[in-house]
């Protein structure tokens, strides 16, 4: 266990499954104590964070149990859609869960951080590439990863802010081999715990001098330049 985390308070948004789950459980497994909203049944604070007043009272919920917070982890997923069939309200949808609630945590939690808090904000290596048809998904993620410098700069002395960019990342921890893993210059699909590593670390005295980044763990993928006719990649027109 590691003593920096006993006692603490981590909160996590989308936290009942995939990334969320996977860093909800490894601070736990550290001895803090885990507060999880989530849109999902179960045994957690079930609400929809793109409305003020789910937001306004699970952290009252979190306060009233604990007093304070140590570490805030904006995880939940927004919708995926493009401007093919996004509504209007679909994509303002998005950036209610995806950036808004993220800032809406933020700013509710700030007066309640203990010395030495941290805001982690999960982004994805879409926030600098992209697939048709995923604007609202994609417009989120590039939100969130300007919010984390913003919050950064804003909090400076108080709460240490950064973001995480995934890329492939699969949540039911398959393991892939063939183009699926070689296509990644590490050779492998990522799993949560690539990324939950990173929380606890980016949450630890050993970053203490890291605020205001954003780190891509997507194996290297966004790194490596392709094109047509290169390796044997080839573009189907």
């Amino acid at each position: 266990m590691n003593p920096s985390f006993a006692g603490k308070v981590a909160v996590v948004t989308g936290g009942a499954h995939g990334i969320g789950k996977a860093i909800a459980e490894a601070f736990r497994a550290e001895g803090a104590a885990v507060e999880i909203i989530d849109i999902a049944p179960g045994e957690h604070y079930v609400g929809d964070i793109s409305k003020k007043e789910t937001l306004e009272a699970f952290t009252q919920t979190v306060l009233g149990k604990h007093g304070r917070i140590d570490f805030l982890i904006n995880n939940a997923l927004p919708l995926m859609k493009g401007i093919g069939d996004c509504t209007y309200e679909e994509f303002q949808y998005a950036l209610s869960v995806g950036v808004t609630a993220p800032f809406y945590l933020s700013k509710l939690f700030a007066p309640h951080f203990a010395p030495g808090g941290v805001i982690i904000n999960i982004s994805s290596s879409r926030d600098r590439m992209s697939q048709p048809q995923t604007e609202s998904y994609t417009a989120a993620k590039g939100g969130i990863a300007a919010l984390t410098h913003a919050l950064a700069v804003s909090l400076a002395g108080r709460v240490r802010v950064n973001s995480i960019s995934p890329g492939w990342i699969d949540t039911a921890y398959r393991t892939y081999e063939g183009p699926d893993a070689t296509q990644q210059p590490a050779g492998r699909v990522g799993n949560p715990m690539d990324i939950a590593h990173m929380v606890l670390f980016l949450c630890s005295d050993k970053a203490g001098f890291i605020t205001g980044e954003n780190i891509c763990i997507d194996g290297g993928m966004t790194r490596q330049m392709i094109y047509h006719g290169d390796w044997g990649w080839r573009l189907d027109e």
